[in-house]
Parts: structure tokens; sequence; C-alpha cells
């Protein structure tokens, strides 16, 4: 059985989708991030870095969304949540994939955690400001990829349509525009929404409406 370790709407969301959409048995372990359950001694010995998510498959933690995602994916096959092999496609999902992690994630971590990202904190505000519009920027980039397009990559979901609507979800209160208000990204992420594997990973998580 899977062991995910997270908490609800964090970085788990989307590897949840994924057990949801393989149906495995898993069981999901929160972790109390207010209390700073993650960076302590028993939490660290499963994931180091003392970030959220963890995956335990067997004895073996695993950590960061993309690659557990990756794992999963191949894992599962049969549940073809992943191109195959060698395909023009799986090389696109490994792209999108990468950018969505590399890119998009990053720069929210900014917005979320300016005063990481600087040495006084007068300057924190700025970097947030200026990592919403940087977020806004790479979403212009999504919005332009899906048009014409039900999903990212191929012709049905995969691991990338989930690591996507969940980092949606992160922007869905930004003041200027939300990622939902684009037309091809909103239509995606209600498409995606609307999967049954990941309407019981948002309600297992307890996510209130508007998921997005």
């Amino acid at each position: 059985m899977y062991k995910l370790y997270g908490n609800p709407g964090q970085a788990n969301l989307a590897p949840h989708m994924a057990l949801e959409a393989i149906g495995a048995p898993y069981e999901l372990i929160p972790v109390d991030t207010a209390a700073n359950e993650h960076q302590g001694a028993a939490y660290r010995r499963l994931n180091p870095t003392g970030r959220i998510p963890t995956l335990v498959d067997g004895d073996q933690p695993i950590f960061e969304t993309a690659a557990i995602l990756l794992h999963l994916a191949d894992r599962h096959p049969e549940a073809g949540l992943m191109p195959g092999l060698g395909t023009l496609e799986r090389g696109l999902a490994y792209q999108w994939l990468i950018h969505l992690t590399n890119s998009v994630q990053v720069t929210y971590l900014a917005y979320y955690y300016p005063e990481r990202q600087v040495a006084d904190p007068a300057f924190a505000d700025s970097v947030k400001q200026a990592a919403e519009a940087r977020v806004n920027t790479l979403f212009d980039t999504i919005e332009a990829a899906l048009a014409g397009r039900e999903w990212l990559v191929g012709d049905r979901p995969t691991v990338v349509d989930f690591m996507l609507v969940m980092l949606v979800r992160w922007g869905r209160n930004f003041a200027s525009r939300p990622p939902r208000d684009l037309p091809n990204v909103g239509a995606h992420a209600a498409r995606t929404a609307a999967l049954p594997a990941v309407a019981r990973a948002f309600e297992k998580e307890g996510l209130a409406h508007p998921w997005y």
C-alpha cells in the first residue's frame, strides 16, 4: 500500500489525483505544516528537504511532486497516465511537467513565501507582486498551448493535466487575473476537475468549491 504524506490543497494534490486514477490502495497521511510537523525529525527521515509531499512505496520514500507523478505513471502503465515510452507525446509530457514544476510552481513559491527570497523583509511585497505577474506570463504560454486541445498532451488526461489543474487552483485568489479566467486554461481546469478520480481527490482532501 502506498502512503502519501501531505496537507489539503498543497503539492500532494496532483499525486493524490494520480493515486485515485490508478485505483491502487493508498493511505493519505496528514502533515500539519502550520505546526511545522514537516520540519520535524520524523518527517525529515522520510524527506530530508522537509517539504510536501512524500510518497512511500513499500519502504522507499520518494519526494518531489513531478518525480512522484512519473513514478506512479510508470508503476501503473495500465492506467494510461503518461504517453507511451519513446513517443513524441512522451517527450512533450516531460517538457510540460518539468516546465510546470521548474517554472510555474517555483514562481508560486515566491508569491506565497516572498520573505524567503529577500534579506530585507521590506522588499517582500515587491517580490510577491513580481511573482504574480510572472505566473500570469507563464499561464499565457499554457493558454496558447491549449488552443484547440482538450488535454495538454495527447488525447487523454495524463499526470501533466493533474499537475496543471493543481497549479491553476493555487492562483484562484490572485487579485489581477486568476488563471481560470483564461478561456482555454479555465475550460481545461473544468474538464480535469470533472474527472471522477480528480473529484474524489478534491473531496477526500476536504477542499471546498470552487476547486480552482
